[in-house]
């Protein structure tokens, strides 16, 4: 959340290990969203409804400059509850200190939801009189977002029915991927009506076609703009994952709005991105990429970047070593179907944990695999500088 000119992130983090477990909210502030400072964590266990664990949730900003964190407490029932915690102090620029009121928890399941599949409520907001937030849920194969309502932020009754229900439950937890639809919500109703264009399931539009999960929007009002944050999981082995002590990576936060066609979102680094810009690297080697059919996934994992198309593959090899022994390709395939171009971007993730290609002997090239001649007729690069990390910052 962005609160009086700090930018709040506060993410799950296990503070005893590289492995998912003993979950707490911790907690970090920028000014720029480029360099961070961390504090100790917001919300760690320590009251009955979240004694065991602390999980995902969102911040809302109340009327009088009030923020409220609302989120997922796991009570010794094993039930996950919806919870919520307050600054302890709003004159503290950082709001290092959050408490969690007695008259936790907000949102109990009822007999009618899973009370194991109850969690991550999102950021409220204010409709006629109301708040609402929604919680995501399952209801045997099929994904649920619940609405609730309060008036008061207090008391939450549940809308009937759900404000949206999957047709298919894309196992979200097993491939770590992030789908989105963009529809209408109908405001008398409280419900979400997906447009035809958004398909619901596994060929679904998203968000990110690398490893990218559990991300979250806010709206920043000081540029007048929506922000998707999300990280990026590992897919090297847990036992790695101890070995190297720590697991998972804040992408870089991105500026979302919808194309002027309705259908689907577009997005953008933040601008403040480039002030870690430094050296232009204007002398970007050339080499060689490719591809076939029409689903972006499959197409990306059967060709890769060396099967030769006629349109491609062509694109950049980064982290790439020397004499190539070494690269994770991000490329272009571009095929011709019946009445249009269909224009995908892919990325070949297998190759991330580089050993030769590593700090000043890491390359960057340009190559083109298709039988067609590319020209570049402009490529802008920059060496990346570090962004503060764990260190103070200058209010």
């Amino acid at each position: 959340m962005y609160y009086n000119g700090i930018y709040h992130l506060f993410y799950q983090y296990n503070p005893k290990g590289a492995v998912w477990g003993n979950i707490v909210w911790a907690h970090s502030v920028s000014k720029d969203l480029i360099n961070w400072e961390a504090l100790d964590h917001a919300i760690y266990p320590s009251k009955w409804f979240d004694i065991n664990g602390c999980w995902s949730g969102s911040a809302t900003i109340l009327p009088g400059n009030k923020p409220v964190i609302l989120y997922t407490g796991i009570d010794p029932k094993q039930r996950q509850i919806q919870n919520y915690a307050v600054p302890k102090n709003l004159s503290d620029p950082y709001l290092r200190e959050w408490v969690k009121p007695d008259d936790n928890p907000l949102v109990d399941p009822d007999k009618s939801v899973n009370a194991s599949a109850f969690r991550d409520p999102t950021t409220a907001w204010w409709v006629d009189g109301h708040w609402r937030t929604l919680i995501g849920s399952r209801r045997k194969h099929r994904g649920i977002a619940y609405l609730y309502r309060s008036k008061d932020f207090k008391r939450w009754v549940k809308a009937k029915p759900p404000f949206i229900q999957l047709r298919k439950l894309v196992s979200l937890d097993r491939t770590r991927y992030e789908y989105y639809t963009v529809g209408t919500y109908d405001l008398k109703k409280d419900r979400y009506i997906p447009d035809n264009t958004s398909v619901d399931g596994w060929a679904g539009l998203r968000f990110d076609y690398g490893n990218f999960y559990a991300s979250k929007t806010f709206f920043d009002p000081s540029k007048n703009r929506r922000i998707l944050w999300g990280w990026a999981n590992e897919s090297d082995s847990v036992k790695d994952d101890k070995e190297k002590g720590w697991a998972g990576i804040q992408a870089i936060p991105r500026k979302i709005w919808l194309d002027a066609n309705g259908k689907q979102v577009l997005q953008w680094p933040v601008e403040e991105l480039e002030t870690l810009r430094g050296q232009s690297l204007d002398k970007a080697e050339r080499f060689d990429p490719k591809w076939a059919n029409i689903d972006a996934l499959d197409v990306c994992a059967q060709k890769g970047s060396k099967v030769q198309g006629g349109l491609g593959p062509f694109g950049l090899l980064t982290l790439a070593s020397e004499k190539l022994e070494e690269f994770t390709p991000v490329f272009f395939r571009i095929f011709k179907a019946q009445t249009k171009h269909v224009v995908l971007l892919c990325s070949d993730a297998r190759r991330v944990y580089p050993t030769l290609a590593v700090f000043g002997k890491a390359h960057l090239f340009v190559f083109n695999n298709g039988s067609e001649t590319i020209k570049v007729e402009n490529l802008n690069a920059w060496s990346m500088k570090k962004p503060l990390m764990n260190a103070p910052i200058r209010i």
